[in-house]
């Protein structure tokens, strides 16, 4: 029996697939996009709107989206994986010839009802098709120079696009995802050492350049290094959203200000106090406590997704929740470190909390999948 009938026949059917949803994964998710709620709710001055409303709007749609997908059976979803990788392609390349342009960037395209973000839908879809590459291929070529080259291909088109737009913090997040991904699959470590002592290597030369004939950045890009090393070189300057952010996080303390009681974002010190700076909102009204407790809930979830790719039999399944687990925590990570002045601020939103359409659905969608490889596992 091949594993396509096998996974047919070991299908749940009817009202058991709600039974063996993930429930307590689903409760952490909603008690995450909470704590989204009321910081928005906070920002806004004690209103619904603009950002609290819509938010919990996209989130009921975010919830039927993932009980949708996590019904239909995982064996579809590795099927559509390369259908979901091209259709991505397409949408990044229309962003590049007729996206809309906010912020200086071109990465949106408008619905009308929303904008969508091509570079959030492809997080998922390039998980989708490394993992569905690495259950086709067999093991012993997972390491083999021509059966790598590939998967670094497809790594390495999307963040073309997306570097384009341009979206440092996303192309680092898919390079970071794609690699990571190969990793979990078994390409040998000797590769990820070549490619971290290469770029071990640029970074001193970049250094090294600096003052030289043979300069490889621009002065003003020398300078944003400097400000990110020490952002008091520059107070009011490029240093101003990393110095007020700092400033929120410490004068929170262990038990915050209070709920909606933070200076910092109340008097509009705090930039994109909505979206991408969200979390020092969050400490400076609820503290360490505060923000613990939200990193306490993103470590559950990666725990529960871990937990079902340990449980599942099939490579596809276990490799796309890991994926997933993977592009999640690569999300809060690079934000919760982006916000305390550990990484450059390169525009990554903090999940489920900050304020956007596209990104809120994507992320229930990639976990409708992880749901789905939950339901569907032999038992």
């Amino acid at each position: 029996m091949s594993y396509l009938e096998y996974a047919v026949k070991s299908t749940p059917s009817g009202f058991r697939k709600f039974l063996y949803m993930n429930w307590p994964l689903t409760l952490l998710l909603i008690s995450v996009a909470s704590a989204g709620f009321l910081m928005l709710y906070s920002v806004a001055g004690g209103s619904w709107t603009p950002w609290a409303e819509p938010q919990l709007e996209r989130f009921g749609l975010g919830l039927i989206v993932m009980f949708i997908i996590a019904l239909v059976p995982i064996w579809f979803w590795r099927n559509m994986s390369v259908v979901a990788y091209l259709g991505s392609i397409v949408l990044l390349i229309f962003v590049e010839l007729f996206g809309t342009v906010g912020m200086g960037a071109q990465r949106w395209i408008d619905l009308g009802f929303m904008r969508l973000q091509p570079s959030e839908v492809m997080k998922v879809a390039l998980v989708m098709v490394l993992a569905a590459y690495y259950d086709w291929l067999p093991s012993h070529k997972t390491s083999r120079p021509l059966w790598v080259l590939i998967p670094v291909v497809l790594i390495l088109i999307p963040t073309f696009f997306v570097l384009k737009q341009p979206d440092l913090g996303t192309s680092i997040l898919l390079l970071a995802a794609g690699g990571g991904l190969m990793f979990l699959a078994g390409v040998h470590w000797a590769y990820f050492a070549a490619v971290i002592a290469a770029v071990v290597g640029l970074i001193a030369a970049v250094f090294k350049s600096r003052g030289t004939d043979w300069q490889l950045l621009k002065d003003y890009q020398f300078k944003r290094i400097d400000t990110f090393l020490d952002p008091s070189t520059e107070p009011l300057g490029a240093g101003y959203h990393i110095t007020q952010s700092k400033i929120a996080l410490g004068s929170g303390g262990w038990n915050g200000r209070g709920f909606m009681q933070g200076t910092q974002s109340r008097l509009n010190f705090l930039p994109e106090k909505h979206t991408d700076f969200i979390f020092t909102t969050l400490a400076e009204e609820f503290g360490f406590v505060g923000g613990i407790t939200l990193l306490t809930l993103y470590g559950l979830i990666l725990i529960f997704c871990l937990v079902t790719a340990l449980s599942t039999k099939d490579r596809f399944s276990s490799l796309v929740t890991l994926g997933i687990a993977l592009n999640f925590f690569l999300f809060f990570a690079v934000n919760m470190s982006m916000v305390m002045g550990l990484a450059p601020v390169v525009g990554v939103p903090l999940p489920m909390v900050s304020y956007g359409g596209s990104a809120m659905l994507v992320l229930m969608a990639a976990f409708g999948i992880v749901q789905s490889a939950h339901i569907h596992r032999p038992r």
